[in-house]
This record gives C-alpha cells, sequence and structure tokens, in this order.
C-alpha cells in the first residue's frame, strides 16, 4: 500500500491515522521531534489525531495520503522443503538490494509446484494450484507481512502450472499444469476475491511450464514442459484482458521443463532460467530471452550460477532485476540475479531461509 503521511513535530506525540471509508484505525505509532514519515498505508482519505504526553490533541480530517514508489518485494511461497515435506511457509526479499530472506508467512496449505502472480504495485499476490492437484488459490498483501488468505478455487485442480498477469490491469491467469496434462487456462480478478473462470486452452497440454508477461502491455507467454510423452520447447502467448485460445509464439533454444520465468514488465524482455532438457537427468543453468512484443525464438541469456529446476523467479519490474530463488539438483537455498536488460550470467543474491524446490515466486513490481 504505497501511500504515506508525513510532517514535522515540535513535541513528541502519538499520531493515530483512521481510514475514513470505514472509520478503522490504519496506523498507531509514537513519533518522536523532528520530521516522521508514516507509510504503508491505503489510498483514500484520513483523519489524523496527534496526542502529546501532556494530553493536548490536534485533529485533522480529510487529509489525502501522498503516493510513493515503494522498493519492490519479492515473495516465494511454498515447495518441496529438504526432507521431503511440503512446506507453507512465505518468504521476502527486497529486490533491489541483495541480501538473505525472511519470512513472510503461511500459505493456507502446504504444498508444492504451485504458481503465482500479482496486480503488480496495486500489491495483492495469489498462490494458486500445487500437489496434489490442488484447485486453492490464496492470497497475500505483498508490502504486508502475514499469512495468506482463502481467495478461492481454479476451475481445475493441478499441479506444476504456471502463472502470469497484466499487472495493474488486475487479471491473472493459470495456464496448464497437472498429473494428467492439461491445456486449461483460468483468469481472475486479482483484486476481487472469487473462484476462477475458463479463459481458452494453451495451443498443447502440458505440465512442468512456466510464463511471464509484459505486464500492463497485456501479453502473456507460457514456455516449455512435458506434454505426458516428451519435452517441448514450445511458447504459446495470449492477450490477457481478452479471453481466447493461445498463439504460437516459437520455441525455447532447446526443449525443457521446469523451467522459470520472469520479465522486465513493460520494458518487454521476458527470460527462462533453469530446468531439464533431458527427462530424469541432470538439471541445467542455462538461461534463455525473448522480447514479449514480437513473436520468434528465443536467444540464449547467460547462465545461472548454479544448474537447477524448479525455481520460483520474480523481478522489479521496470527497473529492471529478476531474480531465481531456490530449485533441485540437490535442495538448494540460493537465490541468483540478473539484469534482464543486458545479456549476462546471473549473480548471487542471497539465501532463502531453507532449501527448498517447487516454490512459487511473484512481486509488487
Amino acid at each position: 500500500m504505497p501511500y504515506k503521511i508525513s510532517g514535522t513535530l515540535s513535541d513528541a506525540a502519538r499520531i493515530i491515522i483512521i481510514k475514513e471509508s470505514d472509520w478503522s484505525i490504519e496506523s498507531n505509532t509514537s513519533e518522536s521531534v523532528g520530521a516522521y514519515e508514516i507509510d504503508s498505508l491505503a489510498a483514500g482519505a484520513k483523519l489524523v489525531a496527534g496526542r502529546k504526553s501532556d494530553g493536548e490533541a490536534l485533529v485533522f480530517g480529510n487529509i489525502t495520503p501522498s503516493y510513493y514508489a515503494p522498493l519492490a518485494r519479492g515473495v516465494f511461497g511454498g515447495g518441496l522443503a529438504t526432507g521431503g515435506a511440503d512446506t507453507k511457509i512465505i518468504e521476502y526479499i527486497t529486490i533491489s538490494t541483495t541480501g538473505d530472506a525472511t519470512v513472510f508467512g503461511d500459505l493456507t496449505t502446504a504444498r508444492r509446484g504451485l504458481a503465482a502472480c500479482s496486480n503488480g504495485t496495486t500489491d495483492r499476490g495469489v498462490f494458486g494450484s500445487g500437489l496434489t492437484n490442488s484447485n486453492i488459490i490464496d492470497y497475500i498483501t505483498i508490502s504486508t507481512t502475514g499469512d495468506a488468505l482463502d481467495f478461492g478455487d481454479l476451475t481445475v485442480g493441478r499441479n506444476y502450472t504456471s502463472a502470469n498477469s497484466n499487472g495493474t490491469n488486475d487479471r491473472g491467469v493459470w495456464g496448464g499444469g497437472g498429473s494428467t496434462v492439461s491445456n486449461v487456462i483460468d483468469y481472475i480478478t486479482i483484486s476481487s476475491v472469487g473462484n476462477a473462470t475458463n479463459f481458452g486452452d494453451l495451443t498443447a497440454a502440458r505440465n512442468a511450464l512456466t510464463a511471464t508477461s509484459n505486464s500492463t502491455n497485456n501479453r502473456g507467454v507460457f514456455a516449455g514442459g512435458h506434454n505426458g510423452s516428451n519435452l517441448v520447447d514450445i511458447i504459446d502467448y495470449i492477450t490477457i484482458s481478452s479471453t481466447g485460445d493461445a498463439a504460437d509464439f516459437g520455441n525455447l533454444t532447446a526443449s525443457k521443463r521446469s523451467l522459470s520465468g520472469t520479465s522486465n514488465g513493460a520494458n518487454d524482455r521476458g527470460v527462462f532460467g533453469g530446468g531439464q532438457i533431458v527427462e530424469d537427468t541432470s538439471s541445467i543453468n542455462v538461461i534463455d530471452y525473448i522480447t514479449i512484443t514480437s513473436t520468434g525464438n528465443a536467444n540464449d541469456f547467460g547462465d545461472l550460477t548454479l544448474a537447477r529446476r524448479y525455481t520460483g523467479a520474480c523481478s522489479d519490474g521496470t527497473n529492471n532485476r529478476g531474480v531465481w530463488a531456490g530449485g533441485y539438483q540437490s535442495y538448494f537455498n540460493i537465490i541468483d540475479y540478473v539484469t534482464i536488460s543486458s545479456t549476462s550470467n546471473a549473480q548471487d543474491f542471497g539465501d532463502l531461509t531453507a532449501a527448498k524446490f517447487a516454490l512459487a515466486g511473484t512481486s509488487n513490481a
């Protein structure tokens, strides 16, 4: 919630901020003499009350908070942790600053093989699907730590699916997945809780695929996967705001599954990292890239720091940093990052709180 109220105090005071939309208390803090800033507020008129220690109080109504551009937060939920237990832990990082992840809260249920997306700076993240063929969708407010809440259900329960969105335009989509491979694409309105609706179909049924988008430019892409018999190099695309079947975009540099994708949003580059190019053998470290508005085949971008599959990926959008977290060759806790607009190898970002794979990532960028 990227709004703030700031000012200068001549005396220490308790500042209480009340939302005029429903008269609930949004913030209640003790502030020292001098400049103060209370952030992470929702949009809308506020009643602001200040009370000094001697009892004197001042109250101001119909105050409009200022918008600010918060540092983008990446969140990673679920996965299979060391020892073979599904986890419901959600972790977070500040994408622009390297460092280790911190616990955010919990999903409503422990699961792996889920997929996530968000409505960008509007600040809601959603996690859908997972083992065993779950139809659950959870949601969080990305800028505020805490446990996830129930959002609704996908039209079909499935695992190892993929998700993307058109950012602040507020539509999230899930494509493919399932123990029996599926071509189903579902959609939701991210800001409104409720069940998903059928969007259309992928060009080919598959699971263990990935997805990303160019955000408000409204194109979503789905890449790679396994069709039940073979790995595929397929890239499909859709116009996220318009329901309908996916169309052929081009091909990855190789047929692969269990890769993870992200993008620099409206800057229009999608990147896909890791995965497998041969069934049931070693993971790869290859990163591919595409220009999302232009159909065509992917090109080589560089390499992850370690070969692995089933990572979680997200980015800070137009600020141009992409990150991949966790993964499997053995269980990994590592987080890598790249500058999406510049082809190159990934660098070390930090570590997750625990080693895990088949997690899902998204951000409020």
